[in-house]
């Protein structure tokens, strides 16, 4: 049986949007936004993208790369074929293949672009929890950020290598990185209090789960008691999503499961990592629920780090694809 949170939590989970992994509000909004620099491809070059996109959607994998070769093949100039192809092969299991365009798509993109390019190579290496092949890529997206500057968008790079370290079971570079991803996210310059206090509840949720990550219980309950207290302020509802995805993670790593799967389940049900936390919690209870979980994680098609986290050990349960 679910264990019910207070009804605020559960109203709000069900209306926060699914924006980025870390559901950025309106106060923190991203100073890069819309400046890709990249070039305008042909419509036909378009139209095979956009074919590709929905077949890999559909988990035609191989149709996928196909249209993503056409659409090189009318565009040979632009990185976007490349990023759609090394997407595919990352959810294919070809991780090479994956990199090998990935390092292409860098060589052409410019801009805000580069940075896309960068992040990508660097969650190609989170879907084999390499941290530090994933630095390299994260770092120099970071600088490329800072160096603009755009501290928000830095603070977020900075804190998505730093989830990449810690699902890799390197608590302590990760928490190097989520220091680093605050500290810098609270440079912009008039901050406003809302956006401060996503940075605060960001940090406090990161040191719950380092902590819990390291069997640290009362070091964890202190984190996770600052970041519901932050979050209680009101500043920042769309993070109420996050707040049973906090209390499930912690719960798990620190054993108890049914605590943890109580809560999980009124987490964002299309976050395929918050699903595998569900199905590794249903196997720590010997309960035979974890099969389906697992069926529907390999029906994601996104290249973030929940999916690079989930889709290879749900692959692993279902025996390839989806």
């Amino acid at each position: 049986m679910k264990r019910v949170l207070p009804l605020f939590v559960v109203a709000l989970c069900a209306i926060a949007q699914a924006q980025n992994p870390n559901g950025q509000p309106g106060p923190c909004t991203s100073r890069a936004a819309g400046g890709n620099n990249q070039a305008t491809l042909p419509a036909e070059a378009t139209d095979a993208m956009r074919q590709a996109r929905q077949a890999a959607g559909e988990g035609k994998l191989d149709e996928a790369i196909t249209l993503y070769q056409r659409a090189h093949e009318l565009a040979p100039n632009a990185p976007q074929p490349y990023l759609g192809a090394g997407t595919a092969l990352d959810l294919k299991g070809d991780y090479a293949g994956a990199r090998q365009q990935f390092a292409k798509a860098i060589d052409a993109a410019q801009g805000q672009g580069k940075i896309q390019a960068l992040k990508s190579m660097a969650i190609s290496y989170a879907f084999t929890n390499d941290g530090k092949d994933a630095e390299k890529y994260e770092k120099m997206a970071f600088d490329q950020q800072i160096g603009a500057p755009y501290y928000y968008d830095a603070g977020e790079t900075a804190d998505e290598l730093a989830r990449i370290y810690l699902e890799a079971n390197d608590p302590g570079d990760a928490l190097k990185w989520y220091r680093t991803g605050y500290e810098t996210g609270i440079k912009e310059p008039n901050i406003s209090a809302a956006c401060n206090d996503l940075w605060q509840f960001r940090w406090e949720n990161a040191q719950a789960r380092v902590a819990a990550r390291r069997g640290q219980k009362e070091e964890a309950e202190k984190h996770l008691a600052a970041a519901k207290a932050i979050f209680d302020k009101g500043s920042n509802p769309d993070q109420a999503r996050f707040v049973p995805y906090l209390t499930g993670y912690v719960a798990f790593y620190l054993g108890d499961y049914k605590t943890a799967l109580a809560d999980l389940q009124n987490a964002d049900q299309r976050d395929p990592f918050i699903l595998l936390l569900e199905a590794e919690a249903h196997e720590k209870l010997g309960d035979g629920q974890s099969a389906e979980l697992y069926r529907k994680i390999v029906t994601f098609s996104t290249h973030n780090p929940p999916n690079a986290f989930a889709r290879p050990i749900a692959q692993r349960h279902t025996g390839g694809g989806a």
